[in-house]
Formats: C-alpha cells, structure tokens, sequence
C-alpha cells in the first residue's frame, strides 16, 4: 500500500514517468523500495512540513499520512527514509528496510499494484524495475505502447498480457511471492 500511495502522490503532481524501483535482497538482509516522478516537485519549505500528518495538498482530506507511515514503517524496521526533491523536476523517495525484520510487512501483491496502476493512469507511464539476488525484471510501459501503436493499454487482452508478463518475470527472480 505505501508503493501505491506514493505513486498517487506522485500522479497528483502531474508525473508523466514514475520509476518504481524495488531491491530486495535476503543475502544482504535489505529491502529498498524507490518511487522516482517526473512531477511539479515541492520546493524547501513544503518538503520540511511532508513528514507532518496534518501537511497534505489535497482538498478532500485534511491529513496525508502516506509519507509518515512509510517512513515509520522503514524506520520501525531498522531501516531509514529519504526524500528528495526539486520544484519543476520531479521527486525521489527512498525507504530501506532490514529484510529479515520482524516487523516488516510482506510485499504484498506487487502484480496486481502495478497492474491496477497502469490500468487506472493510461497517459501515464511506468517502469517497473524489481532486483533481487536471482535477478531482474523490467516493466516498462513506453515500450509497450510503442508496440502496441494505436491499441489501447487498457484493451483486456493487453492487460492479460501484462498481468501474466509480471507474473512470470517475478517467478523468475523469486521476488513477488516472498
């Protein structure tokens, strides 16, 4: 959910490109999960406020809590959290945690996210990039639709493909089913 979460944040900043970059590594005992936009960015002042819960840019809600639970959650799991960012150019955030932790979620259904994300933001694209001690796996959406041409992203068969291509390619590094 903290991926999804921060794509929709990067989304409400107009991002055309999100990188969603995830390493996870039981060798190393460290998962590093990276969202990077293309978006409007924060300037100094706003980026200081974003840990606070009652900071937000949205209009239907008065508290954002997106980036302080991922960043306690990181944080809780003997990891850290950063944010970088650069009005007009976009932002990168970057949570690392011990892999072997406790207290550390599991991944979750990484297919279905990246999927639901695609489906939901056509003229957005994404490149999903997933690393792990067996290998890696590349997702990326601009090559798709130069491909595909003038056939929607959304067409059902095209979104079968994509949901089955994810599958297979995590099977392959072992990394989407922990």
């Amino acid at each position: 959910m903290h991926i999804m979460d921060i794509v929709e944040n990067s989304i409400s900043a107009g991002a055309t490109l999100i990188e969603i970059l995830i390493r996870q590594s039981i060798d190393r005992d460290l998962l590093e999960i990276e969202v990077i936009d293309n978006g409007k960015g924060m300037d100094r002042d706003f980026l200081e406020k974003v840990f606070d819960p009652f900071v937000t840019t949205r209009t239907t809600r008065k508290v954002g809590l997106g980036i302080p639970l991922f960043k306690a959650a990181a944080e809780r799991c003997d990891g850290s959290f950063d944010i970088q960012s650069e009005p007009g150019k976009g932002t990168r955030v970057k949570a690392s945690f011990r892999y072997s932790h406790i207290d550390r979620a599991p991944m979750g259904d990484l297919v279905n996210t990246i999927t639901a994300l695609v489906a939901g933001n056509e003229q957005t694209d994404f490149v999903y990039h997933h690393i792990t001690d067996k290998g890696e796996y590349v997702f990326d959406t601009r090559e798709i639709k130069k491909i595909l041409g003038d056939v929607s992203i959304n067409n059902i068969k095209v979104m079968e493909w994509m949901r089955t291509n994810i599958e297979e390619g995590l099977k392959l590094i072992d990394g989407g089913g922990e």
